[in-house]
């Protein structure tokens, strides 16, 4: 451990570790977000149809997620907490200068997290204390804290991407700080929606996933047959809506980051008519081994096969992000993209024509594959999203390396965050086991009266 904290702090300063430590905590944190936007909607529509058909089944499954949901709140409090320690202690440069305009969003991002965490308590030990209506409508705060706070956390991040609601004086210090008006630029909505879509498809795929393995190792039970049903339905309706979505977050990157769209494209020349390419390595300012169709990226940008797309030419060479990075991590995210939505349509298909799931076991495996796949679809859009912006930290104002801290020791600060996301994964893992070893068979009685 000594000889890998040397390491980092000698051969790369401290933007390594930084950019590092941030990029962990990040990824590991966004997964818990995902759950904490979309699983207590799918838990508290569960619990509803269950009291609603007198079904046990249901309400059983109900509160065996609900306890999970808890778990999993409990480790995504503590991977949040660390990265809002991690803005203050990694970025000075950042908060110093601007956090009077983007630092309002942390600020309502705490509040909506208390309030979820007070109502995750209520919902939780309400169960049996309360009667349905009342414990289901205990839930509602919880769900809308949830979808509160993460609009909150994508507002400050879309800032960075496009910054707004404030002026520079002609010594470049910040002036007429406006939080409201930069809580609302011109990213915001998109990546919002984009990522609140995102989290029902990564929280369904995955709850379906769990089950779907239970059912290829035989237990084909209601329970199991229901658990993969409800989060599966809720992704497949998901997953078009956030195609569509695409098109208009690709728009407002095409706007605002004409830097990023290239990279994302692996586009050099500025060009009419530009086509759409998958695959292909990024070399000697080309794209090669590409798989390409004509005019396809003018039509989505301009929806006119003749719109001209600016490439990387125009942009100075030290401001270009890592295409290869930026257009493998953007293809990933596609690509999976593509796939999940296959799946939803085969799904929704057998679904629709004969009211069942697809009966072979091939359809089991890929929903059993579906959860890791939408993680990974969700992680590469980050990565398209954050290092598509780089070298900047505030795009076009402030880069990533002006914002770091210059203390020593961001490298055992790398160290310690590793030891502990190592211990949190294996907690979470473990208590999540026994639950599903130990889940409810019976639901509550409609009146509350405990089991």
């Amino acid at each position: 451990m000594a000889a890998l904290g040397l390491v980092l702090a000698e051969t790369s300063g401290n933007l390594f570790p930084a950019r590092t430590q941030m990029a962990l905590s990040l990824g590991w944190h966004i997964v818990f977000a995902c759950f904490g936007i979309a699983f207590p909607a799918i838990v508290v529509f569960t619990e509803w149809r269950g009291h609603r058909r007198g079904d046990p089944v249901l309400t059983g499954l109900a509160h065996t997620w609900a306890k999970a949901m808890g778990v999993l709140f409990a480790a995504g409090a503590v991977s949040g907490t660390l990265l809002s320690f991690e803005m203050g202690i990694l970025w000075p440069g950042l908060m110093d200068r601007f956090g009077q305009v983007f630092g309002f969003p942390f600020v309502l991002e705490g509040f909506a997290f208390f309030v979820e965490a007070i109502f995750v308590g209520v919902y939780l030990f309400g169960w049996n204390r309360l009667s349905p209506r009342a414990h289901m409508l205990s839930a509602l705060p919880m769900v809308a804290a949830g979808i509160a706070g993460a609009f909150f956390v994508v507002s400050a991040n879309a800032w960075m991407n496009n910054p707004t609601g404030f002026a520079l004086d002609a010594d470049g210090d910040v002036v007429d700080a406006r939080p409201w008006a930069a809580m609302f630029g011109p990213s915001t909505w998109p990546q919002f929606v984009h990522m609140w879509l995102a989290a029902f498809m990564v929280t369904g795929f995955l709850i379906a996933s769990v089950y779907a393995v239970g059912m290829l190792r035989g237990r084909r039970d209601r329970h199991h047959r229901l658990g993969l049903l409800i989060p599966l339905t809720v992704a497949a309706i998901a997953t078009p809506v956030q195609i569509g979505v695409g098109d208009w977050i690709a728009n407002a990157v095409a706007d605002n980051q004409p830097a990023k769209l290239a990279a994302m494209e692996g586009q050099y020349e500025t060009t009419a008519g530009a086509g759409l390419s998958f695959g292909g390595v990024y070399r000697d300012d080309a794209l090669h081994y590409a798989l390409e169709i004509p005019y396809g990226l003018s039509l989505l940008i301009h929806h006119d096969p003749d719109g001209v797309v600016p490439g990387l030419e125009e942009v100075p060479a030290d401001e270009r992000p890592p295409v290869n990075v930026v257009h493998l991590a953007y293809n990933a995210m596609v690509g999976i993209g593509t796939a999940l939505l296959l799946l939803a349509a085969w799904f929704g298909l057998v679904w629709w024509r004969r009211r069942r799931l697809p009966g072979t076991d091939w359809f089991l495996r890929a929903v059993a594959v579906s959860g890791v796949g939408a993680v990974v679809a969700m992680e590469a859009g980050w990565v398209t999203t954050e290092v598509g912006r780089q070298p900047w930290i505030v795009y076009g104002l402030m880069r990533t390396a002006d914002a770091v801290s210059p203390a020593p020791g961001l490298g055992w600060g790398l160290v310690a965050v590793l030891a502990v996301y190592a211990v949190l994964t294996a907690f979470t893992v473990v208590v999540l086991r026994r639950l599903a070893r130990g889940r409810d068979t019976l639901a509550p009685q409609e009146g509350g009266v405990s089991r």
